[in-house]
């Protein structure tokens, strides 16, 4: 199967970057597009941005022109700059990408276990 790994999740001032990695690993043979959701508390998960194998992106419009999504094909790795942070912000952020594996039957859609973003004020 194929596993994601998140990191670069933590505390800091409004205003404040932060740099998010999720690296694929496992029986990967192809990864499609990837993507970046985030989930606050008694919130349902929402979509931050989304980038596509020829690198065309998306952003949630609360993100647009802080956050800039990113992917390394050869390190099959997807990246989430999140500059100005706001405290708005602050939720799990979730890395996701569709793949197919070694071993399995047709694309799947993988999911990290998240990692935390608090934005203080």
């Amino acid at each position: 199967q194929v596993q994601l790994e998140e990191s670069g999740g933590g505390l800091v001032q409004a205003g404040g970057s932060l740099r998010l990695s999720c690296s694929a690993s496992g029986r990967v043979r192809t990864l499609y597009g990837m993507g970046w959701f985030r989930q606050a508390p008694g919130k349902e998960r929402e979509l931050v941005a989304h980038i596509a194998t020829g690198g065309d992106t998306n952003y949630a419009d609360s993100v647009k022109g802080r956050f800039t999504i990113s992917r390394d094909n050869m390190e099959n790795t997807v990246y989430l700059q999140m500059n100005n942070l706001k405290p708005e912000d602050t939720a799990v952020y979730y890395c996701n990408t569709r793949g197919v594996a070694y071993g399995t039957v047709g694309a799947h859609d993988y999911w990290g276990q998240g990692t935390q973003v608090t934005v203080s004020s």
